[in-house]
């Protein structure tokens, strides 16, 4: 056995982010590789278990290693740890700053932020105040939702039915929360459904399954076993006082109460829900509650904790469910039954309301629909705005299902096939007779309107188990997208040739994600012609999807050869501002609208223009409201979104006036934050 101490540099410490690059490095060895921070202990390769150890900055750890490789094992995570772990540049400028005060010379002096708006007005004595989780209006009785006690009995049997027992919930678990996955995809809710990612991965921590594997050869049962470490694992992260780590302890307890729910028998709803519509009221709801409620008979929803970050709130707005966060515990108190005004968009709730202020909500709720209404009797109508300027209005799909549902919602094409659904959950690829079958009936159901066919666009973040790919520390920035298929060629081979046969059934064009460089792209274009050449099948049109910087700043090179572009706003966005979209604290700054974002944008688009060809956005900011304005000023000349956005994206294009959107977007350009580039838009409105 060896062992090595070093100190912690990271200025929060041993938090979410650098642990799981020490985790992650901890794996690549065969040494078993423990980490003490005092009298405290930790499994190296376990986040769980690490992220319990509080490791503070400035804090001294001990890292053992026994094992054939424990020396190199040792020495890269040493190294790891002077490297920062992923926060070099931030332990510079700290260090620097620290430097600074020592001399004498004290940092720039930092002015508090401008407060820019008002301080909200008192409330009258039957309203209560939280966050706004999800936009909307609820008008309905309260009803406390209570999850289905569980009662354990002390049994046991013996350790191997005990483990046996434990194993095959964690792997009906394991399938629940594919299907929860699933389900999000379905509603179109991709980023959403990462969340379920999580609860996966918790699902087979090795250190949490070991602990429950070590009582249970205690003699307990599994249930008990199980119940009794989540709970300790979720006390021990939460006691950390770190929001994202409080997150964590969050998902433990889901994936925790689905698990014993396996374990003890108990079938059926979960969440006991009652027969008629309600505005349901919880402590707090985990991301599986929300992705399970009944849209039949949940107006809504408001939690005493909880925030507008969280994954409920991020589910919640993925399915237009108004919601009101962080109430308070007084929301607890309240009676069930008690009719009650739910207003997602401002946070509020109004307790008992009067029959003027039912009215007044029921008004907003009628508007708000008669809109909605108005746009769906005139989605198959082009979007054409006030003075002629025709922008194109199409879907983002999964499935043929999604097809038929887009042509009932009047888009005049697909903008981004996604065909991941075909490769995801499975042991082997499909073959290529299976891909032809689907993209064939999409091509039939669209009936010639072009559909744009996105080539596989997993990687490390998205592990295919019958691909052999090494751990990533960081799989955004790893071999993804068209990467993953250029070191795949026979995978990427086999879907082109599916995609290229079934061209004979419509308009199928071809785009490529992740195109960083032009000689990835060029490596592609000559697969197509290689295919295309061997099955004698017409030519059809390529393009690339602009979601890397390095893609949008050399789109004049690129408009030379592509024959289209499609903007991916989110992952644009994310690798713009270095901001992870589905971090905790940091989501609510990851805009597209931040004029960063739509300078590359408007670099693509004048690029696009000058060679003749077109640009799509098949990002979440296509369906924005604000957005739709500045992209159509910018010059995009489609807008790909979700199906049930197609008719209002339709009806908002009708209401501009394109010399007036091109001021916009001029100014927009010129805004110094996405919270300028919004008010701006507000004050057009």
């Amino acid at each position: 056995m060896k062992q090595l101490e070093t100190v912690i540099k990271n200025p929060t410490g041993l938090h979410a982010r650098p642990a799981k690059v020490f985790v992650k490095i901890a794996k690549k060895y065969q040494a078993n590789i423990r980490v003490f921070n005092g009298e405290k202990k930790a499994n190296a390769k376990s986040m769980i278990s690490l992220l319990t150890l509080g490791v503070e900055n400035g804090s001294t750890i001990r890292i053992e290693a026994d094992g054939e490789d424990e020396d190199v094992a040792l020495a890269a995570l040493i190294q790891a740890v002077e490297d920062g772990l992923g926060e070099a540049e931030l332990i510079g400028r700290v260090a620097a700053e620290t430097d600074s005060v020592q001399a004498g010379s004290l940092p720039e002096k930092r002015e508090p932020a401008e407060v820019t708006s008002d301080p909200p007005p008192p409330l009258d004595e039957n309203m209560l105040r939280g966050i706004p989780g999800a936009p909307g209006i609820a008008i309905g009785p309260i009803y406390h939702l209570k999850k289905t006690e569980i009662t354990i009995e002390e049994t046991f049997e013996s350790e191997s039915v005990e483990k046996n027992q434990l194993q095959t919930a964690i792997e009906r678990a394991k399938g629940q929360v594919a299907r929860l996955k699933a389900s999000m995809l379905a509603q179109k809710a991709d980023s959403e459904a990462a969340i379920f990612d999580v609860h996966a991965e918790l699902l087979e921590d090795a250190d949490l399954l070991g602990d429950v594997i070590e009582k249970i050869n205690q003699q307990q049962g599994a249930a008990l076993a199980w119940q009794a470490t989540i709970d300790e694992r979720a006390k021990m992260i939460a006691g950390l006082d770190d929001p994202l780590l409080a997150a964590r302890a969050a998902d433990l307890h889901d994936i925790g109460y689905r698990v014993l729910r396996i374990l003890v028998g108990v079938e059926g709803d979960a969440l006991g829900f009652p027969d008629h519509p309600v505005i349901v009221v919880a402590d707090d709801l985990s991301p599986s509650d929300t992705a399970s409620l009944d849209r039949d008979k949940a107006l809504g929803f408001c939690t005493a904790s909880g925030g507008p970050t969280a994954h409920t709130a991020i589910i919640a707005r993925a399915l237009s469910l108004p919601a009101v966060v962080s109430a308070g515990v007084d929301v607890l108190g309240l009676e069930n039954g008690l009719n009650i005004i739910l207003n997602g968009d401002e946070g509020l709730l109004t307790l008992n309301p009067s029959d003027e202020e039912v009215a007044q909500a029921k008004s907003k709720q009628e508007a708000g629909e008669e809109s909605r209404l108005a746009a769906q009797e005139k989605a198959a109508d082009p979007a054409i705005t006030s003075d002629g300027h025709r922008v194109e209005i199409a879907a983002n799909i999964g499935g043929a299902a999604g097809a038929r549902e887009a042509m009932k919602s009047g888009a005049e094409g697909v903008g981004l096939l996604r065909t991941e659904f075909l490769f995801l959950e499975r042991r082997q690829p499909p073959s290529e007779d299976e891909q032809f079958a689907v993209y064939k009936e999409i091509a039939q159901v669209m009936k010639n309107v072009p559909v744009i066919v996105r080539t596989l666009d997993v990687g490390g973040d998205k592990p295919l188990p019958y691909i052999k790919m090494p751990d990533e520390e960081n799989p955004f920035l790893g071999v993804r997208g068209i990467r993953l298929c250029l070191a795949q060629p026979e995978l990427l081979r086999e879907q082109l040739r599916a995609v290229l046969r079934a061209t004979e059934y419509g308009k199928l064009r071809i785009m490529f994600p992740m195109v960083a460089d032009i000689s990835e792209w060029r490596a592609a274009r000559a697969m197509v012609e290689e295919v295309r050449a061997e099955l004698g099948v017409p030519p059809v049109e390529l393009g690339i999807m602009i979601e890397v910087p390095s893609a949008a700043l050399m789109a004049d090179v690129f408009a030379k050869e592509v024959d289209f572009f499609s903007v991916g706003t989110n992952d644009l966005t994310q690798y713009t501002m270095a901001m992870d979209r589905m971090h905790p604290q940091l989501a609510g700054k990851s805009d597209g609208l931040h004029p960063a974002v739509l300078r590359l944008i408007n670099t693509t688009v004048k690029a696009a223009h000058a060679e003749g060809k077109w640009v799509g956005i098949c990002g979440e900011l296509g369906a924005d409201m604000q957005a739709v304005p500045i992209l159509v000023g910018l010059g995009v000349d489609e807008l790909s979104v979700t199906v049930p956005a197609i008719p209002t994206v339709k009806a908002k294009v009708r209401l501009l006036n394109y010399a007036d959107a091109q001021a916009l977007a001029e100014k927009a350009l010129a805004c110094s934050s996405a919270t300028e580039v919004r008010a701006l838009v507000k004050k057009t409105d």
